[in-house]
């Protein structure tokens, strides 16, 4: 574990998306001195990177992720477009269904089945499947 807090990605003021300027060495005391990005990682909120971390270690299988953390698959695929939102990827708009934003009928009949998502979300879900 990490003995010193993770940098901020944005200014708690103004939500600007901050800069590392100088890099230390604990050990040798080297230090470097610039304008570093914290890149995509860096924009996600504390609860972000901790989902991100959740769902790589369950190596993108959304069932795991549903498992550990007791929640259900559309909440699972909403958090994981934020987070690629707040990294700056785009997000397929859910209103307009095309071929990789329609869910498979058979894995939505099973989370039904399974109890991971509720009837509500499972008639909304084959509903953008037409």
């Amino acid at each position: 574990m990490n003995r010193y807090p993770p940098t901020p990605g944005t200014c708690p003021i103004c939500g600007a998306e901050t800069i590392v300027t100088r890099v230390d060495c604990p050990v040798c005391e080297t230090r470097i001195e610039g304008r570093f990005g914290l890149g995509r990682f860096g924009r996600l909120t504390p609860e972000q990177l901790a989902f991100v971390e959740v769902f790589v270690k369950n190596r993108g299988i959304i069932k795991d992720v549903e498992a550990e953390l007791g929640i259900s698959y559309p909440t699972v695929r909403a958090r994981l477009d934020e987070a690629l939102q707040a990294m700056g990827y785009a997000v397929p708009d859910e209103s307009r269904p095309n071929a990789a934003a329609v869910p498979d009928r058979r894995r939505v009949l099973e989370d039904l089945r399974d109890g991971r998502i509720s009837a509500e979300d499972a008639a909304r879900l084959l509903a953008a499947a037409r």
